[in-house]
C-alpha cells in the first residue's frame, strides 16, 4: 500500500544515519560491502531530506549453500567421482517509499567459493565486477484511490514476477541468481479481485536503427525446458477472485522469439543469424488452490499451450495437475498428487512438438528436488507423468521436517535402439528436508535426495546417458541470515 499522507514532518530523536549504520556494520565487510554500503547511505540522507511522509527499508541476505552431486540433474557415467562445492548469495535490498511513489532495487553477487584469487593485483589484472542488478523498479499510484480501490499502480524496471504456486511464473528462489523480468505491470487489487497485465520488450543494446534481437544473452538464459534462449517480447494478464477459503486465477502468457535461420558455412557448427519477426507462443489456463474440508487443501491446475514454437514449428501442448493435503494435527500433514504434462510420441516421430514447458516458473518446487525434469538438465520431448506423495511434520515453531516420495514415468513411449518399445517408467526419487529457524534472522536448512532410476531414463531419446548407474544422490546444507531494518519518517515522530 502507498501512503497517502501528507503535512509537515519532523525527524526520529535517534539520527536516522546511526540507525542504519548499526545494520550497514555486520555486512561492510563482505565482498561487496563498501559499494552496498555507499548504496545505502545514499538513501538515508534522501530520506533525512524528505519533507513529507516517507519509509526507508534495508534487507540483507547471505545465503551458503554446499552440495555433494552425485548424479544430480542427469545420470553419472559408472566410475564418475561426485563432485561437491559450496556457492553463496549475497544481496543488498533497499526500498524508499514516498507518497503514491516506491523505490526498490537488489544487488546481489552469486559465486562459488574459490572461483575467484584470494587476491587481485589491480595494476596487472583490469577490475572486474561481480555484482549484478537482480532488481530495480519504480512503482507509482496512479490515482489517490485509497478511499476507492486497494492498489492501482504501474511498476516500471527490473522486477521478479510472482504468481500463484509459482508455477509457471516465478521468481526461481532456489537457484542463487534467481530469476527477473525487464518489464512494465499494470496492478489493480480491490477486496477480492485482483487484475495485472504486463508487458517486456527486449533489446540487446541501443541501436540507431531495426529491432533484430539476440536470444542467447549474457547470464542465465531464463528458459527452463531446454528452449535455451530469451523472449523478444511478452505480454500476459492475469486475473484472481478470492473466496472465503479458496482462490480461483486465470493467466494468459505470450511471449515471443526472434525468427532466425542456420548459417551452415560451418556444418560442424552452425550458428543462428536473427532476423526481423517474431514466432509467438501463447500459454492460457486457470489454477484453484483451496480449502474442500476443514482437514483438507486441494489445489488444481489446467493449462493449454499453443502458437509456435522458437523454431517456428507448431504446438499443441498440455499441462495438469491435482493435490491435495490431509492435515491430521496441527503437527503432521500428508497428501498426494499428480502431474501431467504432454509430450511428442516417442514411438510415433511423426507426432511432433507436442511437448508442454512450464515457462518461467519454479520447477525444482514440484517436479522432484534433484531437478531432473525441466530444469537445467534436459530429459527430452516426450512430456512427463509425476505421481507423488507428501508429508510434513512440524514438531515446533521453528522447526520442520518433509518427506516427499516421487514415481516418474512418461505418458508417451519411446523404443530403445532396436525398435523395441520400453517400459515407461523412469524411476523413483525420494527427498527429505529439514530446517530449524535458529532465530527470526538465522536459519538452516539441509536435505538428503536418492533416485533409483530404470533403464529407460538413460534411453537416447529421455537423458541419453549410455553405461550410467541406476541410482543416484544428492545432499544438501544452507545457511540463510537475512537481517532488515525499516525508519519512518512520518508527521508526529
Amino acid at each position: 500500500m502507498f501512503s497517502n499522507s501528507t503535512g509537515n514532518c519532523t525527524h526520529s530523536a535517534q539520527p536516522p544515519l546511526s540507525r542504519a549504520r548499526g545494520v550497514l556494520k555486520s555486512f561492510y565487510h563482505a565482498r561487496t560491502g563498501k559499494v552496498i554500503a555507499s548504496c545505502c547511505l545514499v538513501f538515508v540522507v534522501m530520506i533525512a531530506a524528505a519533507p513529507c511522509f516517507a519509509q526507508l527499508s534495508v534487507s540483507a541476505q547471505l545465503r551458503t549453500r554446499s552440495e555433494l552431486r552425485d548424479g544430480q540433474g542427469t545420470p553419472s557415467v559408472a566410475d564418475t567421482v561426485p563432485a561437491f562445492f559450496t556457492s553463496q548469495r549475497t544481496r543488498v535490498s533497499i526500498g524508499f517509499t514516498g507518497y503514491r511513489f516506491k523505490l526498490y532495487s537488489v544487488i546481489q553477487d552469486v559465486r562459488v567459493w574459490g572461483q575467484d584469487a584470494s587476491t587481485v593485483n589491480r595494476v596487472t589484472t583490469s577490475g572486474q565486477s561481480t555484482l549484478m542488478l537482480h532488481e530495480a523498479w519504480g512503482e507509482i499510484s496512479l490515482l489517490d484511490t485509497a478511499n476507492h480501490v486497494n492498489q492501482f499502480t504501474l511498476k516500471v524496471g527490473r522486477q521478479e514476477l510472482n504468481y500463484d504456486d509459482a508455477r509457471l511464473v516465478g521468481n526461481l528462489d532456489w537457484l542463487q541468481q534467481a530469476r527477473r523480468h525487464d518489464a512494465v505491470l499494470l496492478k489493480f487489487e480491490n477486496k477480492d479481485i485482483v487484475a495485472h497485465a504486463g508487458a517486456a520488450f527486449n533489446q540487446n543494446e541501443e541501436r540507431k536503427s531495426n529491432t533484430i534481437y539476440n536470444g542467447v544473452p549474457t547470464g542465465y538464459s531464463a528458459g527452463t525446458n531446454g528452449i535455451g534462449t530469451m523472449y523478444k517480447s511478452m505480454q500476459f494478464l492475469y486475473a484472481a477472485r478470492k473466496f472465503k477459503a479458496s482462490t480461483l486465477s486465470f493467466l494468459f502468457f505470450k511471449d515471443d522469439f526472434s525468427k532466425f535461420h542456420a548459417d551452415n558455412s560451418n556444418p560442424q557448427q552452425p550458428k543462428p543469424v536473427y532476423e526481423s519477426g517474431v514466432w509467438s507462443r501463447f500459454t492460457t489456463g486457470a489454477h484453484f488452490t483451496g480449502a474442500l474440508t476443514k482437514r483438507i487443501n486441494a489445489s488444481a491446475d489446467a493449462f493449454y499451450q499453443g502458437g509456435s514454437y522458437r523454431e517456428g514449428t507448431s504446438l499443441n501442448e498440455y499441462f495438469f495437475s491435482f493435490a491435495a493435503m490431509y492435515t491430521q494435527s496441527k503437527h503432521f500433514s500428508i497428501g498426494p498428487g499428480v502431474d501431467l504434462t504432454s509430450g511428442n510420441n516417442g514411438s510415433d516421430p511423426s507426432k511432433k512438438y507436442q511437448r508442454f514447458d512450464p515457462l518461467y516458473g519454479t520447477p525444482h518446487k514440484f517436479w522432484g528436488y534433484m531437478d531432473y525434469f525441466y530444469a537445467a538438465d534436459g530429459f527430452g520431448p516426450n512430456g512427463l507423468l509425476d505421481l507423488y506423495l507428501k508429508t510434513r511434520f512440524t514438531p515446533t515453531e521453528k522447526s520442520y521436517i518433509t518427506f516427499d516420495v516421487h514415481q516418474f514415468s512418461l505418458p508417451n513411449a519411446v523404443t530403445d535402439e532396436q525398435g523395441n518399445v520400453m517400459n515407461k517408467s523412469l524411476g523413483i526419487e525420494f527427498d527429505l528436508v529439514g530446517s530449524f529457524a535458529l532465530t527470526k534472522i538465522v536459519s538452516i536448512e539441509g536435505g538428503y535426495s536418492f533416485m533409483h532410476m530404470s533403464s529407460t531414463m538413460l534411453n537416447p531419446q529421455v537423458k541419453n546417458v549410455a553405461d550410467a548407474g541406476r541410482g543416484a544422490q544428492w545432499a544438501w546444507l544452507m545457511i540463510n541470515i537475512k537481517p532488515s531494518f525499516s525508519f519512518d519518517k512520518s508527521p508526529g515522530k
